[in-house]
């Protein structure tokens, strides 16, 4: 196998990590809110203490920040709303539903990738994609719903919006050649704790001092950060080398992810519609990662 095989390789399950990752950091999260924390107070913490625990580990090379371009700051403010609005809307919203509507993004993604990054839309990532949404639209179906599902609720809205801003993201990512690994992945951290401070007076949530905190809140924070901190980092390093269409798909197994965790963690469960819907993501899934070439 050639270095090129290897990295590409590695930047698939870099890719299906952080699906895993954010399939299952929902319940944490709902843990924190269950304990008194709001989402928007327990994203502020857990990615301060990623900024923090990251600036150690790579504090060798802090030097080069202050030469970063502007463009970065763009990115940091998608990334932001786009973490922050994915924990809102899994905190108060019915995980599946809001999962189906985060991952319409396939669909962002192909229009962004083919007009801004020009990228060429092959006709597997085209089967692969549209497999895929033909899943999420019979997991999302409802026989008491006419036409296409819309949101039905704030959580619903912000679970929407989230998916827009994650393929945003990814495109940027994808473009934002000349930035570091680490420069993206500060970024986005960054991006979240500005986001959150932006949107605690706008709905009306105030900061907890600290030492209102007890230290099992903290602990669950801790290994939250540490989740992200890998995540973020691998998702990262595949988004850079894995084409944004492709890049999609494959994150599309945080939905089947999500769904099993959801069925064992809460009272949630799933119908015979999203399980053939899941089957067929699945399948969109690996069909992307084998069948196209990069």
């Amino acid at each position: 196998m050639s270095n090129n095989d290897n990295k590409n390789s590695f930047a698939v399950f870099g890719l299906l990590f952080g699906a895993l990752c954010w399939g299952i950091v929902w319940y944490p999260y709902r843990i924190m809110s269950d304990a008194g924390v709001s989402g928007v107070v327990s994203s502020f913490y857990t990615y301060c203490i990623a900024v923090v625990l990251a600036a150690i580990y790579f504090s060798k090379h802090w030097r080069g920040v202050f030469k970063l371009p502007l463009s970065i700051v763009l990115l940091s403010l998608v990334a932001g709303w786009t973490n922050l609005s994915y924990v809102l809307a899994i905190i108060d919203g019915e995980v599946m539903r809001v999962m189906l509507l985060f991952y319409l993004s396939p669909l962002w993604t192909l229009i962004l990738a083919h007009f801004w990054l020009k990228e060429e839309t092959h006709l597997a990532g085209m089967i692969a994609i549209v497999t895929s949404l033909v899943g999420a639209y019979i997991m999302l179906y409802d026989p008491a719903l006419s036409g296409f599902p819309v949101p039905r609720n704030t959580a619903e809205w912000l679970g929407l919006s989230s998916g827009f801003g994650f393929a945003l993201t990814n495109v940027m990512t994808r473009k934002s050649v000349h930035l570091t690994l680490r420069a993206k992945s500060f970024a986005i951290w960054i991006g979240v704790i500005v986001v959150c401070l932006i949107a605690m007076p706008l709905m009306q949530v105030s900061l907890l001092s600290p030492a209102r905190l007890t230290s099992a809140n903290w602990l669950v924070m801790v290994l939250i950060a540490l989740l992200l901190i890998a995540a973020t980092i691998l998702v990262q390093y595949g988004v850079t080398l894995i084409k944004a269409t492709r890049a999609s798909v494959l994150f599309l197994f945080e939905l089947v992810v999500a769904a099993i965790a959801a069925y064992f963690l809460t009272d949630e469960t799933m119908n015979i519609y999203e399980w053939i819907g899941g089957a067929l993501i699945v399948a969109a899934s690996v069909f992307a990662a084998f069948n196209h070439k990069d």
